[in-house]
């Protein structure tokens, strides 16, 4: 509904409305039908019960009319009601910049929230946004009217008025003290404080989200004595609290150039929003809380394909947690390798990913690879629980969250209300172990199939930057739930169960060196491995030790010890077919050769045998005679699924 259709009350008003379009600052006297030139998109400007009131409408009012609502300065430092004006808000102005977040001021506020809700039609939940001496208004007021909270936006802001204004500042604390209603000797301990407990509390059980930012050199309205305080209790109850701190930055400027961390932020905690996620919430996150919140030092580490690698929601999701936990050390590990799934996966965890130390928080995803690289559901479960077992069983207090991203098939299976086989096969291991999982591609089918956005405007299977912000979104809702009340004292191992989903998953993964490999003429070692020609290649896949193969019928020979041999190899255009053979079993064939192979050396993990004894074994391979032009083996490392070293 557009904003005056239920205006009614303004037009008892006797005012004089202000309105210049496309803009916040600026404005032209215009008198008349008041209702009517607040339907227009532009910026108009009234009088609310004797105080200055401005709403800027815009040219397409987003779904449940959301509003932002500033309290104070009006037009200052602006780029993020710019862009959430360009999203569908309405940006709202009512001044109480001089109320001190007083018993009147918030009186005051109450009356213009019940008129902006009633008579213009504005969303029942409201962004508020403070700045400076806006702030303590907006926090007072949210622990008042916490059921009429979306979010919180707060920048520099004042949370204690002994320390702004102070007694340092006169006159503007008689101000206050007056429209408290107290002397100066009643304004000792934390009455003046936004950080209150009893404040702090009501927020908290309502979890309303706040973002805040700050300078670190802030002189007029010192960050230790306000916002740190602040967020510090805020966080330790559990409740959700984002933090940007600008360091060497002073009271001014506020806000940020780049306004895009506040204004997604405000976007993913909109009503609604959260309803529109698939997560399953399963087993706990307490233990990476804790040692963000506490230990202020923590390992994340990202494993996936091509759409972990890229940059998108994995940096999303970093910004995150360093605007969660403002003061940790984080070491991220970014362990995307385009076109992988949870085969290799599991054999390149170890060197990839645990190698680097203990690890905190794991995300995991192959959703997308191991369906559009054809395995069977076999692989799809002994991959994926060779993944998260691996990683339980190196670092049992580790927290992992599974995730599921879309491409083009899915799509359709969705609209038929099939969920992909390799979803459930995924989700499988996820229960087994109890793993959180979000099911991204459900979200982004369901939110095309409304008409937000489509296939293309998204990015498909590799998203636009857009697309990645959906991803991070429904993470930090994760988040929210997961860490939505205070982290334990103790760290506590996750429980693993006795039993596997699968005897031969690959649990045991790991890369065997190349040159543990016999052999003669025909294969070669050879250090820094570069193609022959202008096909493409992976990073971590060219200028490597490569053992190759280019010639039929020699043999190589490799003694292992475990349940599962492959190779982790490069198939290119003159991929070979295979031959190979353990424990002198009569020789196999498999051919290396990709629908990708004809422009990439694509990265691809070959399993020989997958259910062995554990006992030592011998492989034999060569290259296949008969297939001219495909004699090329290209072999990065072996795999092997083994208990040894």
């Amino acid at each position: 509904m557009r904003l005056m259709k239920r205006l009614k009350c303004v037009l008892l008003l006797a005012v004089v409305i202000r309105f210049s379009v496309g803009c916040l600052a600026g404005s032209v006297t215009v008198q008349g039908d008041v209702a009517s030139c607040l339907s227009m998109p532009g910026r108009h400007d009234f009088v609310f019960e004797g105080r200055e009131a401005i709403v800027v409408t815009p040219d397409s009012v987003a779904d449940g009319s959301p509003w932002i609502w500033r309290p104070a300065f009006f037009g200052a430092f602006d780029a993020v009601d710019k862009a959430l004006l360009q999203e569908g808000f309405h940006v709202v102005y009512y001044d109480l910049t001089h109320g001190y977040g007083s018993p009147s001021a918030l009186l005051a506020g109450d009356k213009f929230y019940r008129f902006a809700v009633d008579s213009l039609g504005l969303s029942p939940k409201t962004t508020l946004e403070g700045f400076s001496r806006g702030g303590f208004f907006v926090l007072q007021w949210a622990a008042r009217n916490p059921s009429a909270v979306a979010c919180i936006y707060v920048d520099a802001p004042v949370c204690n008025l002994l320390s702004w204004p102070g007694r340092q500042r006169a006159d503007l604390w008689n101000d206050a003290l007056r429209l408290w209603g107290i002397d100066d000797t009643d304004a000792e301990g934390e009455r003046l404080a936004a950080f209150r407990p009893d404040l702090l509390q009501r927020m908290a059980a309502a979890h309303i989200p706040v973002m805040a930012v700050c300078g670190d050199s802030d002189t007029e309205v010192p960050y230790d004595e306000n916002m740190k305080v602040w967020r510090d209790r805020y966080s330790d109850l559990g409740a959700p609290v984002e933090l940007i701190l600008k360091p060497g930055v002073g009271h001014h400027p506020h806000s940020l150039e780049n306004p895009e961390p506040v204004v997604d932020f405000i976007l993913r905690h909109q009503p609604g929003e959260k309803e529109k996620h698939y997560i399953r919430y399963r087993g706990s996150l307490s233990n990476s809380f804790h040692k963000m919140q506490y230990r202020r030092k923590a390992r994340v580490a990202f494993l996936g394909g091509s759409i972990t690698e890229m940059e998108g929601w994995h940096n999303l999701v970093m910004q995150q947690l360093r605007q969660r936990f403002p003061y940790t050390e984080f070491d991220f590990v970014c362990a995307g390798i385009p076109s992988t799934g949870t085969t290799p996966g599991a054999f390149r965890i170890e060197n990839d990913v645990l190698s680097k130390g203990e690890i905190d928080l794991l995300f995991v995803e192959a959703a997308v690879n191991d369906d559009t690289n054809h395995f069977d559901y076999i692989e799809q479960v002994r991959g994926m629980e060779g993944e998260v077992r691996h990683a339980r069983e190196a670092c049992p207090e580790v927290d992992i969250i599974m995730l599921h991203f879309i491409y083009d098939p899915f799509i359709e299976d969705y609209a038929e209300g099939r969920i992909p086989d390799v979803i459930l096969n995924h989700e499988r291991v996820a229960n087994h172990y109890a793993i959180p999982s979000i099911d991204l591609a459900h979200e982004i089918a369901d939110r095309m199939a409304a008409g937000e956005f489509t296939w293309e405007e998204f990015g498909g299977t590799h998203p636009h930057m857009m697309g990645h912000k959906y991803y991070a979104a429904a993470i930090a809702s994760l988040f929210d739930e997961m860490w939505s009340c205070a982290p334990g004292d103790t760290l506590k191992a996750h429980a693993l169960p006795a039993d596997k989903l699968d005897d031969y998953s690959y649990c045991n993964g790991r890369f065997v060196d190349i040159r543990r490999a016999e052999y003669r003429n025909g294969w070669s070692y050879i250090e820094a491995w570069q193609p022959d020609s202008a096909v493409q290649t992976r990073p971590g896949f060219v200028d490597v030790p490569m053992l190759v193969a280019d010639k039929p019928g020699k043999v190589l020979t490799f003694d292992f010890t475990g349940t599962a041999v492959g190779i982790f190899c490069v198939a290119g255009p003159h991929a070979a077919t295979l031959e190979y053979s353990v424990d002198g079993a009569p020789y196999k064939r498999m051919d290396t050769y990709t629908e990708w192979s004809s422009w990439l050396y694509l990265p691809w993990v070959y399993m020989f045998e997958t259910e062995l004894e554990n006992k030592p074994h011998r492989l034999r391979l060569r290259v296949a005679k008969g297939n001219a032009g495909r004699t090329e083996c290209i072999i990065r490392n072996f795999v092997v699924n083994t208990m040894e070293k």
